[in-house]
């Protein structure tokens, strides 16, 4: 608390609550800021716990006894307090029991019993002494105020700065509820007063409340989940939506822009070409004019000579005169005679130029005319990509096209049989990807696309082969075998393809909220897998398979207990004779004396000797489990390889180790055969329960009676391979056997 109230002053303080008083104090200070404390303050009584003490609270805080006498010696001086030696003594002598203050801050409740409102801090002495000062009771307010203070300054609560100690009011502690009204929603006491009030409203105790109340937030958790899965969902399809569409746009615009340069350049040509054009022309005008305006020229000058010549013979002399005159003559008629081209070669009118636009318009057409768009490309198939009955497939454009929806179109992929074409599917997308649903598990289907707009279809793209997961396979609960260690699991694939690979999840159900999958076997290829296991344990197993497609759904579990071996009883080993339960635990031999319709021989059934054998989990260890028999039954039981003949009685050959029973009235005979050997042992209590213990590591076969826990007799085996349990009934009767049960002390011994 000292160190919160020094760093209180740095804090953002709120205001005190009501019930909440204050106290300021610096017991190094001087005497004129103790009268700050408020008259209410110091008539409200401090609970102050005692404690006593052997050793000073001031030596506890390192000072010399000598300082604080020095101390009190001012105190007293200071507050007129010189003849009161014993109250001094009060405070120094090592020999007194002391009083101590408790750090915490004291707690003052608002109304108070009256006995307890004369409770007093001293000793009953010093209570004395201080009633005969004055201070009877609690005192003056001062002098109490001064006591107080002296008291914490000897004890070592000196402080620099002020200190704050926190006094609320003391309630009364309440008592927790334990019904809750369904109609009010709020939980209240049973006993109280306040009960009245839910008179005749719905009330429930408040543990089922409150395990109605989670189980009302489980269910919204779900929903939100459920919801929340939904919208991610929406979101990604907006977001596929999103991007198709800003695609299809960039394509526009650059279509468009690819059109109008296009324009731009034949415009650009057409125009060099008519400017060339019209140059030409001017060229050629421009000559032919000019080579009429020379001409004219030159028939001017001749002309203007002709006439100078006429004018110069008219002076001559008349002899001259015609001489010249004569060859003038001719001179004008040649010239007379020429014909002058008087008309204009070009006229001045410019021609009509008419522009053919017609390419252009074309191209211009072309901006509004969307071409057909071309092949699209399917993608291969995705892993994890299909479910049992619906598959998700995939395209892409790598063309600058603009489409307006796809084709999908789909068929399952024929095999080599001959015979009718199996159906086509069409569905129409506006995605680059579509979700086909009712289709048959571990199926492979041919996919192909087309991409369409207001131009026309696209040519179909190629064929991507696509293919569902599997069926969920089927666990065969009767074949299961299992140990402490291990547990054989066994099923069908439940496809008429093959699969790719099975797996097995295991998940250890420790307590009935156990969920989530312990450990996982991956990557197996035939329909049967043997996992190791924890001893004594439960489990669910689950098995999914898998292809190109991704993994099948759950299927139905099967639970294992790895509690001792289990097995069943082989249907494909049992003699004709015997009739094996629906549990696979129980053998029972007929009032029958001639087989009608025997089914025919198998080399893995018994044919001689009426017998059954089980399917022990093919792992090494201790296995133990009991028969029950009747005590006037011919039986056999035993071990036997799996190749044992089943022409032979059980015993009688070496690969075999069996115990046999034999009942003459009134005697009973056991024999414990192997290779038609037995050693000469004689049981005076016939069991009803027969234990048998087989021993891999020690390469031992033990039988016991389970009734009354004693040995009857091992065998010492050659087990080089794996052995089974084996049955045998020489008279109608029935033998069960109990497995899956831990192995009794007893038995550990051997």
């Amino acid at each position: 608390m000292e160190e919160e109230a020094r760093g209180a002053p740095e804090l953002n303080r709120s205001p005190a609550p009501r019930d909440f008083h204050f106290y300021p104090m610096d017991l190094y200070d001087s005497e004129d800021r103790l009268p700050i404390f408020p008259e209410e303050s110091r008539r409200r009584r401090r609970e102050v716990q005692g404690e006593t003490t052997s050793a000073p609270r001031g030596a506890a805080k390192g000072k010399p006894q000598s300082h604080f006498e020095g101390e009190v010696d001012e105190l007293g001086h200071l507050y007129g307090l010189e003849d009161d030696h014993e109250l001094g003594d009060e405070f120094v002598d090592e020999n007194m029991p002391r009083i101590e203050v408790s750090e915490s801050p004291p707690y003052v409740m608002a109304s108070r019993e009256p006995a307890r409102e004369q409770r007093d801090w001293r000793l009953p002495g010093e209570a004395a002494e201080a009633e005969a000062l004055g201070f009877g009771g609690w005192g003056s307010e001062g002098q109490c105020q001064d006591l107080r203070e002296a008291y914490r300054y000897t004890h070592g609560r000196a402080s620099e700065e002020y200190e704050c100690y926190v006094i609320p009011e003391e309630e009364d502690e309440e008592e927790a509820a334990d019904v809750f009204c369904v109609t009010c929603r709020t939980p209240v006491r049973a006993l109280e007063e306040a009960f009245d009030e839910h008179k005749g409203h719905e009330v429930t105790p408040l543990s089922k409340a409150l395990e109605n109340a989670k189980d009302e937030i489980h269910k919204n958790m779900y929903r939100l989940e459920k919801q929340i899965i939904e919208m991610e969902n929406f979101a990604s399809h907006l977001e596929e939506v999103f991007i198709t569409v800003e695609e299809n746009f960039g394509r526009q615009e650059q279509n468009f822009e690819s059109h109008y340069n296009e324009i731009l350049e034949t415009l650009a040509q057409k125009y060099e070409e008519k400017i060339q054009a019209l140059g030409n022309k001017k060229k050629e005008k421009l000559e032919a004019l000019y080579g009429q305006l020379v001409s004219c020229g030159e028939n001017l000058d001749t002309c203007k000579e002709l006439m100078e010549t006429i004018e110069e013979m008219c002076h001559e002399e008349k002899v001259d005169f015609i001489k010249d005159a004569v060859a003038m003559a001719d001179r004008l008629r040649k010239f007379l005679e020429t014909k002058t081209d008087v008309e204009i070669s070009a006229q001045p009118a410019l021609e009509d130029q008419s522009l053919d636009f017609s390419d252009v318009e074309q191209l211009l057409d072309s901006i509004n005319t969307i071409p057909a768009p071309s092949a699209p490309v399917i993608n291969p198939q995705a892993p994890n990509s299909a479910t049992g009955s619906s598959v998700r497939v995939c395209w892409s454009l790598y063309s600058d096209d603009t489409v307006e929806s796809y084709q999908l179109s789909y068929r399952p992929v024929r095999d080599s049989s001959p015979g009718k074409d199996p159906a086509e599917f069409t569905m129409t997308v506006k995605e680059t990807y579509c979700l086909v649903i009712n289709l048959v598990p571990n199926t492979q289907y041919e996919f192909w696309v087309t991409a369409q707009n207001r131009a026309g279809v696209s040519p179909a793209s190629e064929c991507a082969v696509y293919m569902t997961a599997p069926s969920p396979p089927i666990i065969k609960s009767k074949e299961i075998r299992s140990c402490e260690d291990a547990a054989l699991i066994c099923w069908e694939s439940g496809n008429l393809n093959p699969v790719d690979s099975y797996t097995v999840e295991l998940i250890q159900v420790e307590t009935p909220e156990a969920s989530g999958v312990t450990e996982s076997v991956v990557g197996i290829p035939s329909c049967e897998a043997l996992v190791q296991l924890q001893p004594r344990q439960t489990y669910t197993i689950y098995v999914r398979a898998l292809n190109v497609g991704g993994p099948s759904t759950r299927g139905e579990p099967a639970t294992i207990h790895t509690t001792g071996s289990y097995f069943r009883l082989n249907q494909h080993t049992c003699h004709p004779w015997l009739t094996i339960s629906e549990d696979g635990l129980t053998a029972v031999r007929g009032e029958r004396k001639t087989p009608a319709r025997e089914p025919p021989p198998r080399n893995t059934r018994f044919s001689r000797c009426v017998a059954v054998m089980g399917n022990l989990i093919p792992v090494r260890g201790r296995h133990y489990w009991e028969v029950e028999v009747d005590e006037h039954l011919d039986y056999t039981v035993g071990v036997a390889f799996a190749e044992v003949p089943k022409q032979e009685d059980l015993g009688t050959n070496g690969l075999s180790w069996c115990m046999r029973h034999t009942w003459v009235s009134p005697r009973h005979k056991y024999e414990f055969l192997h290779n038609k050997m037995t050693p000469d042992i004689r049981i005076t209590v016939s069991p009803r329960k027969i234990g048998i213990l087989l021993d891999y590591e020690n390469s031992k076969l033990s039988f016991f009676n389970v009734d009354i826990s004693q040995h009857l007799y091992t065998f010492s085996c050659q087990l080089h391979r794996f052995v089974h349990p084996c049955f045998s009934l020489e008279k109608p009767g029935c033998l069960k056997i109990h497995n899956g049960i831990s192995m009794p002390k007893h038995v550990t011994f051997y």
